[in-house]
Protein backbone atom coordinates (compact mmCIF):
# COMPACT_ATOMS: atom_id res chain seq x y z
CA UNK A 1 0.00 0.00 0.00
CA UNK A 2 0.74 3.55 -0.62
CA UNK A 3 0.93 6.69 1.55
CA UNK A 4 -1.93 8.79 0.24
CA UNK A 5 -0.50 12.04 -2.41
CA UNK A 6 -2.01 14.67 -0.11
CA UNK A 7 -3.08 14.27 3.60
CA UNK A 8 -6.26 15.55 4.20
CA UNK A 9 -6.93 16.80 7.56
CA UNK A 10 -10.25 17.80 9.55
CA UNK A 11 -9.52 19.35 13.00
CA UNK A 12 -13.72 19.72 14.57
CA UNK A 13 -13.87 21.95 17.49
CA UNK A 14 -17.43 21.37 19.65
CA UNK A 15 -18.03 24.32 21.61
CA UNK A 16 -21.52 25.59 22.20
CA UNK A 17 -20.30 29.12 23.66
CA UNK A 18 -17.82 29.51 20.39
CA UNK A 19 -20.29 28.40 18.17
CA UNK A 20 -22.43 31.10 19.77
CA UNK A 21 -19.88 33.69 19.14
CA UNK A 22 -19.39 34.10 23.13
CA UNK A 23 -15.81 33.42 22.70
CA UNK A 24 -13.29 32.93 20.29
CA UNK A 25 -11.94 29.33 19.74
CA UNK A 26 -8.54 29.42 20.61
CA UNK A 27 -8.28 25.18 20.60
CA UNK A 28 -9.14 24.16 16.90
CA UNK A 29 -6.38 27.07 15.73
CA UNK A 30 -3.95 25.19 17.91
CA UNK A 31 -4.33 21.51 16.75
CA UNK A 32 -4.19 22.96 13.34
CA UNK A 33 -0.88 24.92 14.35
CA UNK A 34 0.51 21.83 15.71
CA UNK A 35 -0.34 19.46 12.76
CA UNK A 36 0.40 22.21 9.95
CA UNK A 37 3.94 21.85 12.35
CA UNK A 38 4.27 17.95 12.54
CA UNK A 39 3.21 17.22 8.22
CA UNK A 40 5.66 20.28 7.64
CA UNK A 41 9.12 18.22 9.19
CA UNK A 42 7.50 14.93 7.69
CA UNK A 43 8.11 16.11 3.78
CA UNK A 44 4.55 15.09 3.43
CA UNK A 45 1.78 17.29 1.23
CA UNK A 46 -1.42 18.01 3.46
CA UNK A 47 -4.22 20.35 3.49
CA UNK A 48 -6.08 21.03 7.12
CA UNK A 49 -9.67 22.53 7.09
CA UNK A 50 -11.67 23.40 10.15
CA UNK A 51 -15.42 23.29 11.17
CA UNK A 52 -16.30 24.50 14.80
CA UNK A 53 -19.71 23.24 15.80
CA UNK A 54 -22.54 23.26 19.06
CA UNK A 55 -22.11 19.97 20.74
CA UNK A 56 -24.78 18.49 19.03
CA UNK A 57 -24.48 14.59 18.24
CA UNK A 58 -26.23 13.92 15.25
CA UNK A 59 -24.51 16.58 13.62
CA UNK A 60 -21.20 15.64 14.54
CA UNK A 61 -22.13 11.89 13.62
CA UNK A 62 -23.18 13.47 10.19
CA UNK A 63 -20.07 15.29 9.69
CA UNK A 64 -18.33 11.95 11.22
CA UNK A 65 -19.82 9.55 8.37
CA UNK A 66 -19.33 12.30 5.72
CA UNK A 67 -15.56 13.20 6.48
CA UNK A 68 -13.97 9.87 7.31
CA UNK A 69 -14.14 8.77 3.80
CA UNK A 70 -12.57 12.43 2.08
CA UNK A 71 -10.36 13.03 5.14
CA UNK A 72 -6.91 10.89 6.25
CA UNK A 73 -7.29 12.15 9.91
CA UNK A 74 -9.73 13.70 11.89
CA UNK A 75 -8.70 15.59 15.45
CA UNK A 76 -11.26 17.16 17.42
CA UNK A 77 -11.12 19.27 20.36
CA UNK A 78 -13.73 19.91 23.14
CA UNK A 79 -16.69 17.44 24.47
CA UNK A 80 -14.52 15.05 26.26
CA UNK A 81 -15.30 15.27 29.94
CA UNK A 82 -17.82 14.46 31.59
CA UNK A 83 -20.54 17.32 32.08
CA UNK A 84 -24.17 16.85 30.16
CA UNK A 85 -23.51 18.60 27.30
CA UNK A 86 -19.69 16.65 26.14
CA UNK A 87 -20.84 14.69 23.58
CA UNK A 88 -18.26 13.72 21.41
CA UNK A 89 -16.71 10.48 23.02
CA UNK A 90 -20.10 8.86 23.44
CA UNK A 91 -21.07 9.88 19.54
CA UNK A 92 -17.13 8.77 18.23
CA UNK A 93 -16.77 5.69 20.11
CA UNK A 94 -19.22 3.77 18.73
CA UNK A 95 -18.47 4.31 15.06
CA UNK A 96 -14.65 3.48 15.70
CA UNK A 97 -13.88 0.02 13.71
CA UNK A 98 -10.25 -0.06 15.61
CA UNK A 99 -9.82 1.48 19.06
CA UNK A 100 -6.09 2.76 19.60
CA UNK A 101 -6.77 3.04 23.58
CA UNK A 102 -3.05 3.51 24.52
CA UNK A 103 -2.10 7.01 23.58
CA UNK A 104 -4.71 8.38 25.66
CA UNK A 105 -4.12 6.11 28.23
CA UNK A 106 -0.67 6.97 28.50
CA UNK A 107 -1.83 10.85 28.06
CA UNK A 108 -4.30 10.40 30.79
CA UNK A 109 -1.80 8.75 33.65
CA UNK A 110 0.97 11.01 32.23
CA UNK A 111 -0.61 14.31 32.99
CA UNK A 112 -3.32 13.19 35.29
CA UNK A 113 0.18 12.46 37.94
CA UNK A 114 0.31 16.04 38.33
CA UNK A 115 -3.09 17.37 37.42
CA UNK A 116 -5.40 14.51 38.60
CA UNK A 117 -8.13 16.71 36.70
CA UNK A 118 -6.59 15.12 33.49
CA UNK A 119 -8.24 11.86 34.24
CA UNK A 120 -11.33 13.19 33.52
CA UNK A 121 -10.76 13.27 30.25
CA UNK A 122 -12.34 10.59 28.29
CA UNK A 123 -10.73 11.23 24.99
CA UNK A 124 -10.38 8.42 22.60
CA UNK A 125 -8.29 7.16 19.08
CA UNK A 126 -8.97 5.23 16.33
CA UNK A 127 -9.81 4.17 12.60
CA UNK A 128 -13.41 5.05 11.34
CA UNK A 129 -13.84 4.70 7.64
CA UNK A 130 -10.16 5.59 6.42
CA UNK A 131 -9.12 8.34 8.79
CA UNK A 132 -7.83 8.51 12.32
CA UNK A 133 -9.03 10.05 14.32
CA UNK A 134 -8.43 11.86 18.04
CA UNK A 135 -10.71 13.36 20.21
CA UNK A 136 -8.82 15.83 22.81
CA UNK A 137 -10.27 18.30 25.27
CA UNK A 138 -11.27 21.80 24.54
CA UNK A 139 -8.40 23.30 27.14
CA UNK A 140 -5.75 25.16 25.23
CA UNK A 141 -2.71 23.51 27.48
CA UNK A 142 -4.59 20.12 27.06
CA UNK A 143 -4.43 20.48 23.18
CA UNK A 144 -0.82 21.35 23.39
CA UNK A 145 -0.02 18.20 26.25
CA UNK A 146 -1.94 15.87 23.66
CA UNK A 147 -0.66 16.91 20.81
CA UNK A 148 3.17 16.94 22.06
CA UNK A 149 2.31 13.51 22.66
CA UNK A 150 0.07 12.66 19.54
CA UNK A 151 2.94 13.56 17.05
CA UNK A 152 5.11 11.08 18.70
CA UNK A 153 3.50 8.21 17.05
CA UNK A 154 1.69 9.45 14.47
CA UNK A 155 4.48 8.46 11.37
CA UNK A 156 4.62 5.47 12.83
CA UNK A 157 0.97 5.42 13.40
CA UNK A 158 0.03 6.59 9.56
CA UNK A 159 2.34 4.18 8.25
CA UNK A 160 0.38 0.85 10.13
CA UNK A 161 -2.68 2.20 8.90
CA UNK A 162 -1.39 1.91 5.22
CA UNK A 163 0.49 -0.96 5.90
CA UNK A 164 3.59 -0.16 5.44
CA UNK A 165 5.87 -2.34 7.70
CA UNK A 166 8.65 0.04 9.47
CA UNK A 167 9.54 -1.34 12.29
CA UNK A 168 12.68 -2.57 11.07
CA UNK A 169 13.61 1.11 11.02
CA UNK A 170 12.38 1.39 14.58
Amino acid sequence: MNLPPKFEVLVITLSDRAHRGEYEDLSGPLVKKRVGEYFETTGWSFNINMTLMPDDSSMLKEMLENASSVYNIIITTGGTGIGPRDITVDTVKPMISKEIPGIMEMIRVKYGMEKPNALLSRGVAGIIGKALIYTLPGSVKAVDEYMDEIVKTLTHTIMMQHGIDNHRNQ
